[in-house]
């Protein structure tokens, strides 16, 4: 049975959404947006604190890296969203959108023109809906609903004020002029509800009649005739489907979905291709490769009493803060866990900030993470611009067989290098007078923990991805590239790739908001619209540098 679209999009995460919205806008254009996961009907997708359970298993694929051999062949899980509003659905809901220069970078370094900070940061704009800021960083009245934490503790003011005293100052604002600084992140919220891309940007489209969203339709194969995208091969409930798209195939899957759709369909590097009996419609060798990953280590503090809200695991506890969330808007369902932390230096030559720092209002909140007897809290820290690169290759032809995930960390001595830094910072800040009231001890790896090889072999066993891949169908003009600037694959006629697998470099945060950004602008690409105007900053008049790092 074939059913025929203008426009089929492959993958329901944040720019799927995004796309699956922007396009419909116009009533004679009929798309449907396919995604393998199902609905987001849970609550855990909706109360902020559910994230504790999503890095465990819930909505996620169930994949793990291939063993890591700078990390004593350690094998790492590797939760990848599978519902529909993709990691948006599951994340801690941080907004950052990383360093201004990471844009530059794409522009100058990766040649993506089009790309550079200026360019992009219209979109950032026309995404956000910010209950706090509306300047030249930040847009009031888009669908994504930005808003200061509901659910911080003491012991997060506490931790802010630590980091002053470690000599990292305060920054209201991590998207602002600058970067660098400790404080509260701002979060993907809406009241005390989760503000998802499924939310935000599908949910008011659902009732036009030129969108079909399909849950739990895994794509098996984008049909490609006479050098073309075509349509897409789908099992939907388990029955196989095709569709046909008269326009374009949207990939929006994400940086390990999308480059294992386009191998299973033929597109890729062809040796690769052909040894997993996969046969060859175009060989793009850059398919798969590129694969950088944001990867940190935490110290694990034992808390002096009931500081954060490990103690809410109890039963009890867990019932009264359900019944606190739904009469009162209020109480331990309305934290992300994580609400405050930072960014700074651990290389002093480094362009902008490398290190990022996360503050869990706990212990043992993601999956592989210790939780601690007593009350405990978990600073992460994470390198943020990785130099070492890995791939996502096919495990077979089949769609059933999970795909071989190899970010390759710590690959680049520099990377492990910096990484240790970063978390000796972490340890410096926890340490500090502002936390006494709130930390007893160290707990792990524990203050006697001095010496590096003692240290890095932690690292090895309590290191963990922060859920961050990117790069695997990147944008250039290279013979690498997968697609240009427009976002067409090279060599293939009506399809694209329109996710966070098409960023040439990581950015220097978390990759929520920067995806959401890359459907906006594909959006535009996609229907042949003008794009949105470079921004202009107000101060740029005095030949200030509107974004430079200090």
């Amino acid at each position: 049975m074939t059913s025929d679209f203008d426009y089929i999009i492959s993958g329901a995460g944040p720019a799927g959404c995004v796309l699956a919205a922007r396009l419909t806008e116009e009533a004679d254009v009929k798309v449907l947006l396919l995604e393998a996961g199902g609905p987001d009907s849970s609550y855990l997708f909706h109360w902020p604190a559910g994230f504790a359970k999503m890095t465990k298993g819930i909505a996620s694929w169930g994949w793990s890296t291939v063993p890591q051999k700078f990390m004593q062949d350690r094998v790492l899980w590797y939760t990848q969203a599978k519902v529909v509003g993709g990691g948006s659905t599951i994340n801690a809901q941080i907004y950052t959108r990383g360093n201004a220069l990471d844009y530059d970078a794409w522009r100058d370094e990766a040649g993506c023109e089009g790309w550079g900070y200026r360019d992009v940061l219209p979109y950032f704009k026309r995404a956000e809906g910010n209950e706090r800021f509306d300047d030249d960083f930040h847009g009031a009245d888009g669908p994504i609903s930005v808003q200061m934490p509901r659910g911080a503790l003491p012991i997060c003011d506490a931790f802010i004020r630590a980091g002053q005293q470690a000599g990292i100052p305060y920054n209201p604002d991590f998207n602002g002029r600058y970067q660098r600084g400790i404080g509260y992140y701002q979060l993907t919220q809406k009241g005390v509800h989760r503000s998802s891309a499924a939310t935000a940007f599908l949910d008011p489209a659902r009732s036009r009649r030129n969108l079909t969203v399909m849950p739990n339709a895994q794509s098996t194969r984008i049909v490609v005739e006479n050098g073309r995208a075509t349509g897409i091969d789908a099992l939907v409930n388990g029955s196989p489907r095709s569709f046909r798209a008269s326009r374009e195939v949207l990939v929006t899957s994400g940086a390990i979905g999308s480059p294992r759709l386009l191998m299973l369909s033929g597109i890729g590097a062809a040796d690769h291709l052909r040894s997993v009996g996969v046969q060859v419609v175009h060989d793009l060798p850059g398919v798969g490769a590129n694969l950088q990953d944001h990867v940190d280590i935490c110290v694990i503090c034992e808390c002096t009493g009931d500081h954060t809200y490990d103690s809410v695991q109890k039963p009890h506890r867990m019932v009264l803060a359900g019944l606190q969330y739904l009469l009162f808007n209020s109480g331990p369902v309305t934290s992300s866990l994580f609400e405050t932390g930072g960014f700074w230096y651990a290389d002093p030559k480094a362009r902008s900030p490398d290190i990022q720092f996360h503050l869990g209002q706990g212990s043992g909140i993601e999956k592989g993470i210790a939780k601690l007897n007593h009350g405990g809290v978990t600073l992460n820290s994470a390198f943020m611009r990785p130099r070492s690169r890995g791939s996502v290759r096919l495990a077979s032809a089949s769609w059933n067989d999970a795909p071989l995930i190899d970010p390759n960390f710590w690959s680049d001595p520099y990377d492990l290098e910096i990484s240790l830094r970063g978390f000796a910072m972490a340890r410096e800040i926890m340490a500090q007078p502002a936390l006494k009231p709130f930390v007893a001890r160290e707990a792990l790896p524990g203050s006697h923990v001095t010496d590096r090889k003692a240290i890095f072999d932690y690292a090895c066993q309590m290191a963990k991805t922060d859920h961050h891949p990117v790069g695997t169908c990147r944008m250039g003009h290279d013979g690498m590239a997968v697609v240009g600037t427009d976002l067409k694959v090279h060599g293939i006629e009506g399809l694209r790739v329109c996710d966070s697998s098409i960023m040439p470099l990581l950015n220097s945060s978390n990759t929520n908001a920067p995806t959401i950004m890359i459907g906006e602008k594909a959006s535009d690409l996609v229907r042949g619209r003008p794009l949105l105007p470079a921004a202009v900053m107000e101060w740029e008049r005095n030949d200030r540098p509107a974004y430079a790092e200090a």
